[in-house]
């Protein structure tokens, strides 16, 4: 979370076919058994996001644009906001909670996006998405409604999974990988046989079986979807192919039962992981879509202590019931963090 090192991003894919090109300088470290060595901790922090804000005009920026633009990112303003002195006393605590939002969130000390956008390839970007060339996910009606949530209140088994503790809010793990306002570190161990990724955010884990080429490579029966979804990866040359299906329906996942989100793994320099990925599926999506990042060198993962013990849980049910006594509705409010309102925030 907090003190980890800001993103700076190297490689962009030309094309949606196009593949990393390592510096020519550098040689690339691998494991005892000859292939690629990818492992330790990475970490993706930045403000770059999936899809390009609304108020981001193009996807290279200049410096300064970037600048500009990184001082609309609500958290950046709440975090100039709490860098003078607070006041604990009943006057500023009533100015804090005059908007009743159930959904204020805690202020930014917790809090770790990065401080500017990322650079790619010595150019700072706008999203990770590169094409289709207005960095927006081409979603289908379909799609929409897919990506279309509703809180409820009824049940704790109809909350969100992160609040169960069952996979972060973020989507962190993929596929396709993420960053969100904290714990961005994953941390990558290699076998003859598999990879395994750990992310931060909720310790999700993806362990990802080795075939030989991409004609060996066989999913899990359909009938059986997973968290972090069905991958199976190999390595041409000095990069790892992952391909991943059938994501558990439930997860807030990139691609439905039909889809397939396939991605790119090559070590650019010591301190630094290229990575693309590339997103098909016809049922979500009106055409495919993708993109690139980098995993930066970084120290170990937090401890990801989730829910607070899960005291929260009795607070939601017991409010929601509450607000159902008194014959009052209870559907979410504009998202704010630190005070800040983020409903419009990329």
């Amino acid at each position: 979370m907090k003190a980890m090192t800001v993103l700076s991003v190297l490689g962009a894919m030309i094309s949606p076919i196009a593949y990393a090109q390592v510096p020519a300088d550098f040689v690339q470290p691998t494991t005892s058994w000859g292939v690629p060595d990818l492992q330790g901790y990475w970490n993706n922090t930045s403000l770059t996001s999936m899809q390009r804000p609304s108020t981001a005009p193009k996807l290279v920026l200049t410096e300064q644009e970037a600048v500009a633009l990184a001082r609309k990112v609500p958290v950046i303003a709440a975090t100039r906001e709490e860098s003078v002195a607070s006041k604990v006393d009943a006057k500023s605590s009533a100015e804090l909670l005059a908007d009743k939002n159930p959904d204020r969130g805690y202020n930014t000390f917790w809090m770790d996006p990065g401080a500017s956008y990322a650079k790619v390839k010595g150019e700072y970007r706008s999203s990770w998405i590169t094409y289709p060339a207005n960095g927006a996910i081409p979603y289908t009606e379909a799609g929409i409604a897919a990506n279309t949530r509703v809180n409820t209140y009824d049940d704790y088994e109809i909350r969100p999974l992160a609040e169960r503790c069952i996979m972060s809010f973020s989507g962190g793990a993929g596929p396709v990988l993420s960053n969100s306002l904290y714990n961005n570190t994953y941390q990558i161990v290699q076998t003859p046989n598999s990879v395994m990724m750990l992310t931060e955010m909720i310790h999700d884990v993806r362990v990802i079986p080795i075939v030989k080429s991409a004609a060996e490579a066989k999913h899990g029966p359909k009938e059986i979807p997973r968290w972090g979804g069905d991958s199976v990866g190999w390595y041409e040359g000095n990069t790892l192919v992952v391909q991943t299906v059938n994501s558990h329906p439930k997860q807030r996942s990139y691609i439905s039962a039909g889809g397939k989100v396939t991605e790119r793994y090559t070590r650019w320099s010591d301190g630094e992981i290229y990575y693309e990925f590339k997103v098909e599926d016809p049922i979500l999506y009106k055409e495919s879509w993708g993109g690139e990042m980098a995993l930066r060198a970084s120290e170990p993962l937090y401890e990801y202590a989730c829910h607070e013990g899960n005291y929260a849980f009795p607070g939601i049910m017991g409010g929601a019931r509450e607000l159902d006594r008194q014959g009052r509705p209870h559907p979410p409010g504009k998202p704010i963090f630190a005070g800040v309102d983020v409903s419009d925030g990329e």
